[in-house]
């Protein structure tokens, strides 16, 4: 006990310090030869290591925007100046799983403690993005009686159009799909916000709502005993919540399941993350309650949904095929020794890291034959691109998938497979995540030498098993049903209307 104490120590003193390093490494100005030494070591990592660098843009344009990037650098700059520079051109290679860590500031401890004790300025809105314009869409606190539908013109007065015109290039989208940018920008807005502008006490909104213009000051408010306690309670483990994965920041699930009408013939099923915890169970009590009623109609929503576990999604399949299926084409990586490269000690204290060199030489030895060669090429050995049987318990009634921009990587690879087997009616907007696969599976946590960006690289080439489109779109729905801001604050949902007026038409003509 006395050894683990020591450790622990050693742990916090190690930390405090990285903390302390980190910050004033943020702070610095990096001069403009080293940063672009930083350029050419992102761009030759990308191509030793990314399995389809070129797929949305030709090689010769992608070394000119390294090239005329580098040009730009003349003068000093901060790691989170230069992040600025160097995003857009990652985020142009049109790959929307590929981008750089954004270099903000680390908190100790203490700071933590002192945050979690205050309740969020700007995370208490729900937001909607338009074009060049932001919305506030939910007001759960009822915060300044600010109300649902106000656009937020400036923060602190600069304006917001010129925020979400800069932060919009940041943002890594899959080809020339155009969807994804207004769903990621609004959750990620603010993550860009307080990266430049810290996190504040006050903040002066200006806002426009119905013809009117006023101006609102949040404050960042202590928490009460009350708020404090309902934390607490939150956070505790419920089976229900281990179930349907509570996620206690959010207050919401990522798994839920529910019949839509009194005679139980409508299933529906709300996945917001594949995140595989508890999955394996979740859809086993839920498709034994289907079968039980024989409920005719099943709707899987997955809109807003940006993706996850390859296991569950195969799991998922399984409970619809009417056949074996194999759910993804092998996976392509760049060399062999590319599973190597996935930083097995990555955010290990010195406790974490004694247990993992145990158990490293199990590790090495797996993942070094975990590759195989066939036609020149080099693929990962992946469960999902094995055949997988239909679940004992499969639904076989009539199924509908709900799917917008919000709906990325794995929710793509899904319903680009469910598709392609026409297993199910898709109503909605195109998904975010490409119809022809993506590049992701795991990575390589790659950082930069001088301003020390971290870069994540994705490798493995994972592409759902179907007739490819060539589209360099997202998955197109089978009925496109759009919804509207003044639709998400009336809390209506013309996209799961449609299918219920569908399922009563069909119905009705059975009836006759």
């Amino acid at each position: 006990m006395k050894n683990y104490s020591v450790i622990f120590l050693l742990a916090i003193l190690s930390s405090c310090a990285s903390i302390k390093k980190h910050n004033e490494q943020r702070a610095s100005c990096i001069p403009p030869e080293q940063l672009k030494e930083d350029v050419d070591f992102a761009y030759s990592k990308l191509q030793q290591m990314h399995p389809q660098l070129y797929w949305y843009i030709p090689k010769k344009e992608l070394d000119h925007k390294f090239d005329s990037l580098k040009q730009t650098i003349t003068e000093s700059l901060t790691p989170l100046q230069f992040y600025f520079k160097l995003q857009p051109v990652i985020a142009g290679i049109r790959e929307g799983h590929l981008s750089l860590r954004i270099p903000r500031k680390k908190f100790t401890q203490k700071e933590f403690k002192r945050l979690e004790h205050q309740k969020g300025m700007f995370s208490r809105f729900e937001y909607y993005i338009s074009g060049d314009r932001m919305y506030i869409i939910q007001n759960r606190d009822s915060i300044e009686h600010i109300q649902p539908g106000t656009e937020i013109l400036s923060i602190n007065h600069v304006p917001v159009s010129d925020y979400i015109k800069k932060y919009r290039s940041l943002i890594s989208s899959d080809g020339d799909n155009t969807t994804f940018h207004p769903y990621f920008l609004k959750d990620l807005f603010f993550n860009f916000y307080t990266a430049e502008n810290g996190f504040g006490s006050k903040a002066t909104l200006e806002t426009l709502y119905q013809g009117e213009k006023r101006t609102y000051t949040l404050s960042r408010e202590i928490k009460s005993d009350s708020d404090l306690e309902k934390d607490k309670e939150m956070k505790k483990k419920t089976l229900e919540k281990k179930l349907n994965d509570y996620v206690a920041s959010s207050n919401s699930y990522n798994r839920s399941f529910k019949f839509l009408d009194k005679d139980s013939t409508i299933a529906y099923i709300k996945v917001q993350s594949f995140s595989r915890d508890y999955s394996d169970k979740f859809y086993k009590n839920t498709f034994a309650k289907i079968n039980d009623v024989k409920a005719p109609y099943l709707i899987i929503d997955v809109r807003n949904n940006y993706g996850g576990s390859l296991y569950e999604i195969n799991n998922l399949y399984s409970y619809l095929a009417e056949a074996p299926f194999t759910l993804i084409k092998p996976s392509q990586v760049t060399s062999r020794n590319t599973p190597l490269r996935t930083n097995y000690f990555r955010k290990s204290n010195p406790l974490e890291y004694a247990l993992k060199s145990i158990a490293y030489p199990s590790y090495f030895f797996a993942q070094a034959f975990s590759t195989y060669k066939k036609d020149g090429k080099v693929f990962y050995k992946m469960k999902a691109d094995k055949p997988t049987k239909p679940n004992k318990q499969a639904f076989h009634g009539k199924v509908f998938v709900l799917i917008n921009g919000g709906s990325f990587s794995a929710s793509s690879i899904i319903t680009a497979k469910l598709k392609n087997d026409k297993r199910a009616t898709l109503v909605g907007e195109e998904t975010g995540g490409a119809n022809d696969g993506t590049v992701a599976g795991f990575y390589s946590y790659q950082k930069l030498p001088n301003s020390k960006i971290r870069f994540p690289i994705g490798l493995l080439l994972v592409q759902p098993n179907i007739k490819f489109s060539d589209s360099r779109k997202g998955v197109v729905p089978d009925v496109v049903v759009t919804e509207s801001m003044q639709d998400i604050i009336d809390k209506k949902d013309p996209q799961l209307d449609w299918i219920k007026n569908e399922i009563a038409k069909e119905k009705d003509n059975k009836g006759q």
